[in-house]
Parts: structure tokens; C-alpha cells; sequence
């Protein structure tokens, strides 16, 4: 067991923005840094023999904010890097090969946007965002050896960008192929002038997730049993369990940087997610004309 809060002698928040004022600057990081502390004494994570967290907040957003800095503590690099994805950033860090997936992600998701819904969220929901946001860089504030690639703040409206979790879903399934044929080969790196689905075999293995829900009445021991299988790499998603005086209780996995069970379950239901042939997201053809 540890309590979350770390006494630190350090005045400045790694990735805070810039100060014209230093004494403000430095004023505005100290009221920062001391409302992170407050928020982490209210926060136990637990480790059990497996090092899987269990997060434990006086709030629904305490229990937020302990369970992003435990992703942080397991796998930074997979929180950011998610990230970079779902806001088309990843070319930053990875390279010019990465352009036409960030173009792809950008289409989709404008962070103008993205700030304007978190304005226009509920108090509740904010709360939540708010406690993602300070929960990671309160993270890299008490880790100042850990270095990101290029995130060294995280904002409340980013956790907007990034909800779906499965591999291949939604956004994904728009070929980079056609997009970069659309805009031009000349201007991708080769890298990028194929794409998986270049050529699609006469027979396609079917893949995906997938759930079952066994009804009690086929059960031995006549309890209701939710299989829940998603189909991804073994370190694709965090394992964890989030519990609060609020009531929430919840256990099962997140995708890294999600701060809420993506798939799991608490003492009255489960859910699960697949990716599947669902219309779920949409292209459009348009003519353009040059004038």
C-alpha cells in the first residue's frame, strides 16, 4: 500500500507553460504543484501480487486522477504515444513516415473542437478531465528523469481524443492508401506508398474480438458469466481497478491513457466492446475543382 502523495522540495512543473512574470510563473507552478499534492493524499493505489493497481479516491475524480498516474508509473511511454495518434502528432516523434496517419487522425479530430465540447461539458465531466490531465503531470512532475518524446503537459480536452480503444477500430479503418493517393504519392515518404489493404485476398480470415454472455439458466453453477476476449496484443491495454466513496467500483482493462474501464465489470454488470462491420464512421467523396 502507498499513499500517492510525494513531499517534494521542487518549485517548477515539468512542461509547464511559460511565464512572462517569473515570480508569477513560479507563483501560478507552486498553487499547481500544491493542488496536485492535496488532490494525491486523498488517493491509494494498491499493487497486488500481480503489480496490478487498485486505485482508491474519496471522489470519482480522485480515483481518476490515481489511476492515470499509475499508467504513467507502468507505461508512459504507451500513454503518450496514444496520444500523438489520436491527435495526429505522431509524425513528431516517429517521423515523416508517420505524416498521412496524422493527416488521417486530423481529419477526424480538431483539437479546437475538442476544446470547445470540454467547455461545454458538465461539471461532473470536466471534474473527470481535469483530474486526467493533472494525474499525468503530476506523474511527470515527481519523474523528472522521464523524458516525453513530446507531451510535457497534458490538457483536460485531450482525454477527448482518444475514448475508442481497439485496435483497427473506427478512425483506423480509413485506408492510408486512398488518402495518400488523394493528396499525391509525390509527397509521401516511401514508407508510406503501400498499406495492408492494398490487396484484399479472394478469402479474409475473420478476426476481431469477441463476448459472450452465458445466461445462468446454462451455467453449473447457475450464475450469469460474461466472457470478455478482446483480440489485441498482449500489452495493448492496462489492467486495473478504480473504487471511490462516490461509489464507484469498477475492475477490468483500459487502453493506455484512457481514465475509465474500457472493458470490464462491478458488482452488477459487465460490457465489452468489438470492432466490427458496424457503420460507425463515415467518408465522404467530394469534387473538387481548381479555379
Amino acid at each position: 500500500m502507498k499513499r500517492l502523495l510525494l513531499i517534494l522540495a521542487v518549485a517548477c512543473v515539468s512542461g509547464a507553460p511559460p511565464f512572462d512574470d517569473a515570480q508569477g510563473g513560479l507563483a501560478t507552478a507552486d498553487k499547481e504543484v500544491t493542488a496536485w499534492e492535496r488532490q494525491a493524499q486523498n488517493v491509494t493505489i494498491i499493487r497486488d501480487n500481480w503489480g496490478i493497481p487498485h486505485v482508491y479516491g474519496k471522489t470519482d475524480a480522485d480515483a481518476v486522477f490515481g489511476v492515470m498516474y499509475a499508467q504513467a508509473e507502468d507505461d508512459f511511454n504507451r500513454v503518450e504515444t496514444n496520444y500523438l495518434n489520436a491527435m495526429g502528432r505522431l509524425a513528431e516523434a516517429e517521423g515523416e513516415s508517420e505524416v498521412y496517419r496524422d493527416l488521417r487522425m486530423k481529419i477526424f479530430i480538431n483539437p479546437d473542437d475538442m476544446k470547445a465540447q470540454y467547455e461545454a461539458s458538465p461539471s461532473w465531466l470536466k471534474a473527470l478531465m481535469n483530474a486526467y490531465a493533472d494525474g499525468l503531470n503530476y506523474y511527470l512532475h515527481t519523474h523528472s528523469k522521464v523524458t516525453p518524446r513530446v507531451i510535457t503537459r497534458f490538457e483536460p480536452w485531450m482525454a477527448l481524443t482518444f475514448t475508442e480503444g481497439s485496435i483497427g477500430g473506427d478512425i483506423e479503418r480509413v485506408n492510408l492508401a486512398q488518402l495518400q493517393a488523394f493528396y499525391g504519392s509525390a509527397f509521401a515518404p516511401a514508407a508510406l506508398r503501400r498499406d495492408k489493404e492494398d490487396s484484399v485476398p479472394e478469402f479474409v480470415e475473420p478476426t476481431g474480438s469477441n463476448g459472450i454472455a452465458i445466461a445462468p439458466s446454462n451455467t453449473t453453477a447457475h450464475h450469469a458469466l460474461l466472457l470478455i476476449n478482446p483480440h489485441t496484443s498482449f500489452f495493448f491495454r492496462a489492467e486495473a481497478q478504480m473504487v471511490s466513496d462516490e461509489g464507484l467500483n469498477a475492475y477490468g482493462a483500459l487502453t493506455w491513457g484512457q481514465f475509465f474501464i474500457y472493458q470490464g465489470f462491478n458488482e452488477r454488470a459487465g460490457w465489452m466492446h468489438t470492432s466490427s462491420g458496424v457503420d460507425n464512421i463515415d467518408e465522404y467523396l467530394e469534387t473538387v475543382v481548381k479555379k
